[in-house]
């Protein structure tokens, strides 16, 4: 099985190499300290197995797991026992090892790993969500006048109390209306909610660092919860 390492402690993932080496079955084909690498390499390779550790900071192991469109086997591996339960509601995870690991009980998650056959239903891939059919533009109701706007020339929406603030390429509007009411008019190809009060046309991000990101001018926070979202719809090189 091709296999891959992801852990931020250099000691950890020499430890788990040489556990691997003395598995004929398991070939390690990259490391990686950073889930975020990893997806990166995933967009373009296919494994059979992911060693993956669940403290890492910024963007930890289930986080990783629920940005993965097309989940291989995975093994987790932590000091940890608290994500046990929560853990195993994955049907992909076949293992879940503490450290330190002995290597009787790796090889057993091993083997787990080899005898593991996804169905289309353990799979359970994620849908899609289900575009908008809308079109290209629509109205705002701004002192009594009804004012037409591009949608994708719309960066960012932000909320602020009962109003919303609409930011495009050319002007900000000010409209009294809620997140929520606007966020049923975008198109989810486009748009994403990233924080309970900001709604962000991904098209448009220029960086992203950390919690945030960065469009046109303007830093915008971006929630844990939202964080797997951002990561999963990003076209990553």
């Amino acid at each position: 099985m091709n296999c891959i390492i992801i852990d931020d402690e250099k000691m950890a993932r020499v430890i788990l190499k040489t556990l691997c080496n003395q598995v004929k079955s398991l070939n390690i084909i990259e490391e990686f300290s950073s889930a975020i690498q990893a997806i990166k390499f995933l967009n373009e390779t296919t494994v059979d197995l992911i060693f993956l550790d669940i403290h890492m900071p910024d963007f930890n192991g289930l986080d990783f797991i629920r940005s993965l469109k097309s989940p291989p086997k995975i093994i987790l591996t932590t000091s940890d026992p608290k994500f046990a339960i929560e853990a195993f509601e994955y049907d992909f995870i076949v293992d879940y090892l503490l450290k330190p690991i002995e290597f009787s009980r790796f090889e057993k998650g091993v083997q787990k790993a080899e005898k593991f056959i996804i169905t289309p239903e353990q799979a359970k891939p994620i849908e899609k969500p289900i575009e908008k059919d809308i079109d290209n533009d629509f109205y705002v109701n701004i002192d009594r006048r009804l004012i037409k706007i591009d949608l994708p020339s719309i960066y960012l929406v932000e909320a602020k109390g009962d109003y919303i603030k609409i930011k495009t390429e050319d002007k900000d509007y000010t409209v009294h209306s809620t997140l929520k009411k606007i966020e049923e008019k975008l198109p989810d190809s486009l748009f994403l909610k990233i924080h309970r009060s900001y709604i962000i046309n991904i098209k448009k991000i220029i960086d992203i660092e950390d919690n945030s990101v960065l469009i046109k001018r303007d830093v915008i926070p971006v929630s844990r919860s939202k964080r797997p979202e951002l990561m999963k719809r990003l076209d990553l090189l």
